[in-house]
C-alpha cells in the first residue's frame, strides 16, 4: 500500500502519524492485503450457509394434548372458586 493512501486513511481516522509510522503502517497494511488475496484462491461454492453441517427440519407438528391432570395441579395451589391465586400486586 502506498504512503499517500496511508495518509488519507490516517486523516479520515484523525490520526497524526510520523513518517516512520506511515511507512510501518503501509508495510503492515500491504501484508494484510496479501493475506486477504489468499481468499481469492479458496474454492467457491454455489450455496452459502452459515452452518457447515446441513441441518434438516427436525421440528414436529404441534399436537394439542393434555398430559397433566388440571385438578391434581390445582390441589397443591392456592385457589379461589377454582381459579389460581397469585400474590397481590400493589
Amino acid at each position: 500500500m502506498d504512503i499517500e493512501t496511508v495518509r488519507k486513511v490516517a486523516r479520515v481516522a484523525r490520526l497524526r502519524l510520523t513518517p516512520s509510522e506511515e511507512l510501518q503502517f503501509a508495510q503492515d497494511l500491504e501484508e494484510v492485503l496479501q493475506y486477504f488475496s489468499l481468499l481469492d484462491e479458496a474454492p467457491q461454492v454455489d450455496t452459502h450457509d452459515f452452518n457447515p453441517v446441513r441441518v434438516a427440519d427436525v421440528l414436529r407438528d404441534d399436537e394439542p394434548s393434555r398430559d397433566v391432570n388440571a385438578e391434581r395441579l390445582r390441589e397443591s395451589m392456592d385457589t379461589y372458586d377454582d381459579l389460581v391465586r397469585g400474590p397481590r400486586l400493589s
